[in-house]
């Protein structure tokens, strides 16, 4: 599982870019970020649209990931 901050510093994205494309305050961002409230899913598929990741990256465990790639 990736976090999704880090898959915005993978991205080479600053808080206040993501913000922006996705239509949301940098506080909400950053709130997603560490789990204080939950994504929408509009929202979601855009931020692994942004970051260039798949849902599963970020709602998979990472051992769940390791099992399907067997």
């Amino acid at each position: 599982m990736v976090s999704l901050k880090a898959a915005r510093v993978n991205a080479n994205l600053r808080q206040s870019e993501v913000a922006k494309t996705v239509g949301c305050s940098v506080a909400t961002l950053s709130y997603w970020e560490n789990g204080k409230t939950d994504i929408p899913a509009v929202a979601l598929v855009e931020l692994c649209r942004l970051y260039g990741i798949s849902m599963n990256d970020i709602i998979l465990p990472s051992s769940k990931l390791k099992e399907d790639a067997k």
